[in-house]
């Protein structure tokens, strides 16, 4: 068997086993269906499985990574899925850019946007993350993947209730809180709005910030809006019509993010306003594709929606997997961003 197939016979099997550990050790299981009202539906996985009893109620947290053996957890935030591995031993990742990409790769490996490492803390934080996009590049950070963090950090103290954290992250301190619900409340700091710090060449328009500014793409002159969130973004509310439903996300997201006006490459969000406090988005995030969601994404719309008048400070954002909610306070200027984050399944994956 190909060590693709290894991996996704074990991620099933021990998927298998945490959704029924009272099922007979050998026959036909069912993985629970996930998501909220008007979730795209995903099909139920059924296959027979031969564990032993005492395997399959193994807690992950209990079982030791052998030589060769990555134990990970699958969490996603909104359908942006994530493969978390517990780095708590090492500053080093326990793959390479190149593994972490074939492990993405959503037909011979795992799937995944994207692989996070949980590390020791530095400069005084309590955790350090690090992640590997689908294509092997590293962000600074990622939005939703810090509340799929938070929650897997939870999981690993087996801590119960309220709690924050300090992070250390390229886009600087991240501090996430879980909240009683099980939402994670993030703080993601202050946005960047200096052309060259976010880092994009087109010229300020307005207080030293690229606010509709003109960009020319494959013939068309769009209008946008760029915010760094520790990660660029370009932002663009289109025609006065756009409906984002209708983009071909695909064909123009690689156009804007392999722009020549944006030096580190971009993310890119275009948007539709519903109301003042009620935008809907589609993204096409750096070095990831097209991802059912983008927290930084949300965050760097609502700060350019605000830039542009369009809308009020506090908004839901509407993402292709789910709504998230952003403020961008104004007495101390710092976004915060409150979603979900759940584990999907456990496994192992020869490396």
């Amino acid at each position: 068997m190909s060590p693709a197939a290894t991996a996704a016979a074990t991620s099933f099997a021990a998927a298998a086993a945490t959704a029924a550990p009272t099922a007979p050790s050998r026959g036909c299981v069912r993985l629970p269906f996930r998501g909220g009202p008007g979730a795209p539906r995903r099909a139920v996985a059924s296959m027979a499985v031969s564990t032993p009893r005492s395997a399959a109620a193994a807690s992950f947290l209990e079982r030791r990574e052998s030589e060769r053996a990555l134990h990970f957890v699958k969490y996603q935030g909104l359908g942006n899925d994530f493969i978390m591995v517990d780095n708590r031993d090492s500053s080093e990742p326990k793959v390479t850019p190149e593994e972490a990409a074939k492990l993405c790769d959503r037909n011979f490996g795992i799937g995944a946007d994207g692989v996070i490492f949980v590390m020791p803390g530095t400069n005084g934080a309590d955790y350090t993350m690090r992640i590997f996009n689908s294509d092997g590049s590293e962000p600074e950070m990622c939005g939703n993947g810090v509340r799929c963090f938070a929650r897997f950090i939870a999981e690993l103290e087996n801590l119960q209730g309220t709690h924050s954290f300090t992070i250390h992250t390229g886009a600087g301190l991240i501090i996430p809180e879980i909240q009683s619900d099980g939402q994670v409340k993030v703080d993601m700091g202050e946005p960047i709005l200096s052309g060259p710090d976010i880092p994009t060449k087109l010229l300020a328009t307005k207080n030293k910030a690229v606010v509709q500014a003109e960009l020319e793409v494959e013939g068309l002159t769009w209008h946008v809006t760029c915010v760094s969130m520790g990660n660029p973004h370009c932002v663009t509310f289109g025609a006065k019509d756009l409906k984002v439903d209708d983009l071909k996300l695909s064909e123009i997201g690689p156009k804007f993010e392999h722009h020549q006006m944006f030096p580190a490459r971009t993310n890119t969000e275009f948007v539709q306003v519903l109301s003042r406090s009620h935008l809907k988005m589609r993204v096409w995030e750096r070095g990831a594709g097209a991802t059912l969601a983008c927290g930084t994404g949300a965050c760097a719309v609502v700060v350019a929606a605000v830039l542009e008048g369009r809308a009020e400070r506090k908004c839901v954002v509407d993402l292709p997997g789910g709504p998230l909610e952003i403020e961008w306070r104004e007495d101390d200027n710092h976004v915060y961003m409150t979603g979900p984050a759940e584990a999907v399944f456990y496994g192992s994956v020869v490396h």
